[in-house]
């Protein structure tokens, strides 16, 4: 599978716990060959150049400023924090982030195929619901149904360049 595909994420996957309930939670995976570790792939994602634009839009308009460094931190495990994100778990071969609002996740997975051959990437995210004061029902907000389309294009795009660069590393 070379291809970018959205996918049910796995029942033990830590992002599991937003999906439904009003809130919306996504799951893209892809599959490269050779064996990955998490780590590398942690790296990897939050220092290809795409997201790179990500951290400088962050520094720039939220004043959460980040470094390539600091991504090597947090896939080691030794930081909680990164850019307008906080660990909220950490389980084998998987990372939840929870945005410094506390409206979205971010959530990281890795599985080495049984043969050994390949590793399976995956990328999730959750947008938490708001509970509506007019009526207490939790529903998204008008802004992220009207972003879904591009939401889901750059998650595409995210795990594709982390992909390419895990490719990189590898040659």
């Amino acid at each position: 599978m070379n291809d970018i595909a959205p996918r049910s994420m796995p029942e033990h996957a830590l992002l599991a716990r937003y999906a439904g309930n009003g809130g919306y939670a996504d799951c893209y995976v892809t599959e490269i060959p050779g064996n990955f570790s998490h780590a590398e792939f942690v790296a990897a994602f939050y220092t290809t150049w795409l997201f790179k634009l990500e951290r400088a839009i962050l520094k720039f308009f939220v004043r959460r400023p980040s470094t390539d460094g600091e991504a090597q931190q947090l896939a080691r495990g030794q930081r909680e924090s990164f850019a307008a994100w906080t660990v909220e778990a950490r389980a084998p071969n998987q990372l939840l982030l929870c945005d410094f609002l506390g409206s979205t996740r971010s959530w990281l997975m890795v599985e080495s195929r049984a043969d050994g051959g390949a590793t399976r990437l995956y990328f999730g995210s959750a947008v938490v619901p708001r509970v509506d004061t007019r009526t207490g029902e939790k529903k998204l907000g008008a802004s992220f149904r009207a972003l879904l389309g591009f939401h889901k294009r750059y998650s595409r795009a995210l795990l594709s360049a982390a992909r390419a660069r895990l490719q990189l590393t590898a040659c």
